[in-house]
């Protein structure tokens, strides 16, 4: 049987502090957006309806953990997604909500 060791215990921490990053509607639409092109605030902040204040701190939350990269250009900063492979992960979510979905519709039968 395998022990929760300290190095396992920071490894797993890791991985948590990237899915909380994750864990908000928001950043979910931020992430997707990413993925088709670099934004910069302005035109999240307009996607998004909220002001400015609150998309910067979901947009400092992502950068955190590494997911998203900026890059100030005059006046304005502009983001990337810069670990693609977070939408490997929503492939996955997907599937767990489609097959949670057909199971509840058998046993609703």
């Amino acid at each position: 049987m395998a022990r929760m060791n300290r190095r396992t215990k920071a490894r797993l921490e890791a991985r948590a502090r990237i899915i909380k990053a994750l864990a908000h509607p928001t950043r979910l639409f931020i992430v997707e957006e990413l993925s088709q092109g670099e934004r910069c605030v302005c035109e999240l902040t307009e996607m998004i309806g909220a002001d400015v204040s609150t998309v910067s701190k979901h947009l400092a939350n992502l950068k955190a953990v590494g997911i998203i990269r900026d890059e100030k250009r005059g006046a304005q900063v502009f983001y990337t997604l810069h670990a693609s492979c977070v939408l490997r992960f929503m492939t996955c979510v997907e599937s767990v909500i489609s097959t949670t979905a057909k199971e509840q519709m058998q046993w609703s039968r």
